[in-house]
Protein backbone atom coordinates (compact mmCIF):
# COMPACT_ATOMS: atom_id res chain seq x y z
CA UNK A 1 0.00 0.00 0.00
CA UNK A 2 1.00 3.48 -0.86
CA UNK A 3 1.94 5.87 1.94
CA UNK A 4 -0.44 8.74 2.19
CA UNK A 5 1.32 11.88 0.09
CA UNK A 6 2.19 14.79 2.59
CA UNK A 7 0.23 18.23 2.58
CA UNK A 8 1.84 21.41 2.86
CA UNK A 9 0.13 24.13 3.84
CA UNK A 10 1.53 27.72 2.02
CA UNK A 11 0.66 30.82 4.05
CA UNK A 12 0.82 33.18 1.80
CA UNK A 13 1.01 33.48 -1.97
CA UNK A 14 3.96 36.35 -2.53
CA UNK A 15 7.20 36.72 -3.54
CA UNK A 16 8.04 34.02 -0.83
CA UNK A 17 5.13 31.46 -1.31
CA UNK A 18 5.19 31.57 -5.61
CA UNK A 19 8.84 29.85 -5.14
CA UNK A 20 8.00 27.72 -2.73
CA UNK A 21 4.74 26.46 -4.25
CA UNK A 22 6.70 25.98 -7.61
CA UNK A 23 9.23 24.01 -6.74
CA UNK A 24 7.27 21.83 -4.05
CA UNK A 25 4.86 21.26 -7.52
CA UNK A 26 7.75 19.95 -9.88
CA UNK A 27 9.42 18.00 -6.89
CA UNK A 28 6.17 15.62 -6.66
CA UNK A 29 4.79 13.54 -4.39
CA UNK A 30 3.48 16.86 -2.58
CA UNK A 31 0.28 18.45 -2.04
CA UNK A 32 -0.73 21.61 -1.32
CA UNK A 33 -2.75 23.95 0.76
CA UNK A 34 -2.63 27.56 -0.66
CA UNK A 35 -3.83 30.80 1.93
CA UNK A 36 -4.15 34.08 0.74
CA UNK A 37 -6.82 37.10 0.38
CA UNK A 38 -5.20 39.20 -2.37
CA UNK A 39 -5.29 39.43 -5.78
CA UNK A 40 -2.36 39.39 -8.25
CA UNK A 41 -1.16 43.03 -8.51
CA UNK A 42 1.15 44.55 -11.38
CA UNK A 43 3.55 46.23 -8.65
CA UNK A 44 4.44 42.88 -7.17
CA UNK A 45 5.17 41.50 -10.53
CA UNK A 46 8.49 41.34 -10.49
CA UNK A 47 8.96 39.03 -7.05
CA UNK A 48 5.74 36.94 -7.33
CA UNK A 49 7.01 34.90 -10.43
CA UNK A 50 4.53 32.84 -10.83
CA UNK A 51 1.68 35.39 -11.62
CA UNK A 52 2.23 37.66 -15.15
CA UNK A 53 0.42 40.88 -16.25
CA UNK A 54 -2.67 38.79 -17.46
CA UNK A 55 -3.56 37.50 -14.21
CA UNK A 56 -3.43 41.25 -12.64
CA UNK A 57 -6.85 41.41 -10.31
CA UNK A 58 -7.42 38.03 -9.71
CA UNK A 59 -7.31 35.92 -6.60
CA UNK A 60 -3.48 34.87 -6.11
CA UNK A 61 -5.03 31.20 -4.93
CA UNK A 62 -7.08 30.81 -7.67
CA UNK A 63 -4.47 31.40 -10.04
CA UNK A 64 -1.98 29.41 -8.62
CA UNK A 65 -3.91 26.55 -8.33
CA UNK A 66 -4.85 26.59 -12.05
CA UNK A 67 -1.22 26.95 -12.92
CA UNK A 68 0.14 24.32 -11.21
CA UNK A 69 -2.29 21.96 -11.82
CA UNK A 70 -2.43 22.27 -15.54
CA UNK A 71 1.58 22.19 -14.76
CA UNK A 72 1.30 18.92 -12.85
CA UNK A 73 -1.37 17.09 -12.90
CA UNK A 74 -1.14 14.93 -10.52
CA UNK A 75 -0.90 17.27 -7.59
CA UNK A 76 -3.68 18.16 -5.53
CA UNK A 77 -4.32 21.65 -4.37
CA UNK A 78 -7.37 22.91 -1.67
CA UNK A 79 -7.15 26.97 -2.64
CA UNK A 80 -8.29 28.78 0.35
CA UNK A 81 -8.99 32.56 -0.16
CA UNK A 82 -8.77 33.78 3.29
CA UNK A 83 -6.97 35.85 6.24
CA UNK A 84 -4.89 33.88 9.02
CA UNK A 85 -6.94 34.93 11.75
CA UNK A 86 -7.13 33.98 15.35
CA UNK A 87 -10.83 32.57 14.31
CA UNK A 88 -9.48 30.31 11.77
CA UNK A 89 -5.54 29.84 12.19
CA UNK A 90 -5.92 25.99 14.06
CA UNK A 91 -8.79 25.15 11.50
CA UNK A 92 -6.16 26.14 8.90
CA UNK A 93 -3.58 23.73 10.05
CA UNK A 94 -5.76 20.94 10.09
CA UNK A 95 -4.67 17.67 8.07
CA UNK A 96 -1.27 19.30 7.39
CA UNK A 97 2.15 17.64 7.90
CA UNK A 98 4.39 21.02 7.87
CA UNK A 99 3.82 24.66 7.19
CA UNK A 100 5.18 27.44 5.55
CA UNK A 101 4.39 30.78 6.46
CA UNK A 102 5.79 33.38 4.05
CA UNK A 103 3.75 36.83 5.38
CA UNK A 104 5.30 40.22 5.35
CA UNK A 105 3.52 40.95 9.06
CA UNK A 106 4.34 39.82 12.45
CA UNK A 107 0.94 39.78 13.56
CA UNK A 108 0.70 36.21 11.17
CA UNK A 109 4.34 35.47 11.64
CA UNK A 110 3.26 35.03 15.25
CA UNK A 111 -0.36 33.90 15.09
CA UNK A 112 1.08 30.85 12.55
CA UNK A 113 3.89 30.25 14.97
CA UNK A 114 1.76 29.90 17.98
CA UNK A 115 -0.66 27.41 15.71
CA UNK A 116 1.58 25.19 14.45
CA UNK A 117 3.04 24.75 18.30
CA UNK A 118 -0.38 24.16 19.51
CA UNK A 119 -1.24 21.75 17.01
CA UNK A 120 2.39 20.06 16.94
CA UNK A 121 2.49 20.78 13.19
CA UNK A 122 6.12 21.69 11.90
CA UNK A 123 6.97 25.50 10.22
CA UNK A 124 9.32 26.99 7.67
CA UNK A 125 9.07 30.83 8.21
CA UNK A 126 10.37 32.95 5.88
CA UNK A 127 11.09 36.75 5.33
CA UNK A 128 12.67 39.33 3.16
CA UNK A 129 13.38 42.41 3.43
CA UNK A 130 15.69 45.40 1.63
CA UNK A 131 18.83 42.87 0.52
CA UNK A 132 18.03 40.38 3.95
CA UNK A 133 16.30 37.07 3.90
CA UNK A 134 15.60 34.63 6.35
CA UNK A 135 14.28 30.97 6.62
CA UNK A 136 14.38 28.87 9.80
CA UNK A 137 12.52 25.52 10.55
CA UNK A 138 10.78 24.62 13.79
CA UNK A 139 9.98 20.70 14.27
CA UNK A 140 6.87 19.69 15.30
CA UNK A 141 8.05 19.31 18.77
CA UNK A 142 7.80 23.39 18.35
CA UNK A 143 10.99 24.00 20.25
CA UNK A 144 13.13 26.08 19.68
CA UNK A 145 10.57 28.69 17.76
CA UNK A 146 10.00 31.47 16.27
CA UNK A 147 8.92 33.19 19.51
CA UNK A 148 12.37 32.04 21.03
CA UNK A 149 14.05 34.54 18.46
CA UNK A 150 11.41 37.02 17.93
CA UNK A 151 9.83 37.46 21.46
CA UNK A 152 6.95 39.16 20.73
CA UNK A 153 4.94 41.69 18.49
CA UNK A 154 7.62 44.82 17.48
CA UNK A 155 5.30 47.90 18.55
CA UNK A 156 4.66 51.28 16.05
CA UNK A 157 7.26 51.46 13.00
CA UNK A 158 10.01 48.67 14.90
CA UNK A 159 9.09 46.81 11.97
CA UNK A 160 7.81 47.85 8.59
CA UNK A 161 6.82 45.17 5.98
CA UNK A 162 8.55 45.38 3.01
CA UNK A 163 5.95 47.59 0.89
CA UNK A 164 7.39 50.42 3.49
CA UNK A 165 10.99 49.16 3.58
CA UNK A 166 10.88 48.08 0.10
CA UNK A 167 12.64 44.83 -0.87
CA UNK A 168 14.75 43.54 -3.78
CA UNK A 169 13.22 40.80 -5.96
CA UNK A 170 15.82 38.25 -6.38
CA UNK A 171 16.44 38.19 -2.60
CA UNK A 172 13.12 36.97 -2.35
CA UNK A 173 13.23 34.53 -5.02
CA UNK A 174 16.60 32.85 -3.49
CA UNK A 175 14.52 33.01 0.44
CA UNK A 176 11.67 31.14 -1.21
CA UNK A 177 14.69 28.28 -2.31
CA UNK A 178 15.84 28.57 0.73
CA UNK A 179 12.46 27.78 2.44
CA UNK A 180 11.67 25.25 -0.10
CA UNK A 181 14.92 23.40 0.78
CA UNK A 182 14.16 23.43 4.38
CA UNK A 183 10.65 22.14 3.36
CA UNK A 184 11.77 19.19 1.34
CA UNK A 185 14.33 18.68 4.18
CA UNK A 186 11.72 18.77 6.85
CA UNK A 187 9.47 16.47 5.06
CA UNK A 188 12.08 13.98 4.62
CA UNK A 189 13.70 14.01 8.15
CA UNK A 190 16.48 15.02 7.69
CA UNK A 191 16.41 18.55 9.05
CA UNK A 192 16.87 19.53 12.99
CA UNK A 193 14.49 21.85 14.45
CA UNK A 194 16.34 25.52 15.43
CA UNK A 195 17.77 25.55 11.83
CA UNK A 196 18.27 28.88 10.98
CA UNK A 197 19.62 30.12 7.13
CA UNK A 198 20.30 33.98 6.51
CA UNK A 199 21.32 35.27 3.04
CA UNK A 200 22.71 38.75 2.18
CA UNK A 201 21.92 39.66 -0.96
CA UNK A 202 24.66 42.91 -1.40
CA UNK A 203 27.26 40.71 -0.34
CA UNK A 204 26.36 37.13 -1.92
CA UNK A 205 26.58 35.75 1.43
CA UNK A 206 24.66 32.44 2.97
CA UNK A 207 24.99 31.32 6.64
CA UNK A 208 22.90 28.01 7.86
CA UNK A 209 23.41 27.65 11.94
CA UNK A 210 21.43 26.65 14.50
CA UNK A 211 19.28 28.80 16.90
CA UNK A 212 18.59 27.57 20.63
CA UNK A 213 15.20 28.06 23.01
CA UNK A 214 15.07 30.14 25.32
CA UNK A 215 14.05 28.74 28.81
CA UNK A 216 11.77 31.89 29.25
CA UNK A 217 10.16 31.78 25.57
CA UNK A 218 6.46 32.47 26.10
CA UNK A 219 5.53 29.84 23.78
CA UNK A 220 7.67 27.15 24.23
CA UNK A 221 10.12 27.71 27.18
CA UNK A 222 9.49 25.98 30.80
CA UNK A 223 6.80 27.75 31.57
CA UNK A 224 4.70 28.91 28.28
CA UNK A 225 2.01 31.30 28.75
CA UNK A 226 0.50 30.92 25.57
CA UNK A 227 -2.69 28.25 25.42
CA UNK A 228 -4.79 29.41 22.51
CA UNK A 229 -5.03 31.53 19.79
CA UNK A 230 -6.59 34.87 21.33
CA UNK A 231 -7.25 38.06 19.62
CA UNK A 232 -5.62 40.25 22.39
CA UNK A 233 -2.15 38.47 21.33
CA UNK A 234 -2.27 40.16 18.26
CA UNK A 235 -2.77 43.63 17.43
CA UNK A 236 -3.06 43.75 13.52
CA UNK A 237 -4.84 41.32 11.57
CA UNK A 238 -3.43 42.00 8.52
CA UNK A 239 -2.70 38.75 6.01
CA UNK A 240 -0.75 40.01 2.88
CA UNK A 241 1.17 37.75 1.24
CA UNK A 242 3.72 40.00 0.31
CA UNK A 243 6.55 40.46 -0.24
Amino acid sequence: MNAPRPKVLICGMGGLGCPVAMILARRGGIDLRLVDDDEVSTSNLHRQVLFDASDVGASKVDVAKRKLERDFPSIQIDAVNARVLPENAIELLGGVDLVVEGSDNFPTKFMVADAARLASVPVVHGSAIRWRGTALFVSARGTPCYRCLFEDLPGGDAAPNCAEAGVIGPVVGITGAFMADLAVSALTGSLDGGTLVTIDGKTGRFRRTRFHRRENCSLCGAESAIRGIERERYTEYSARSDP
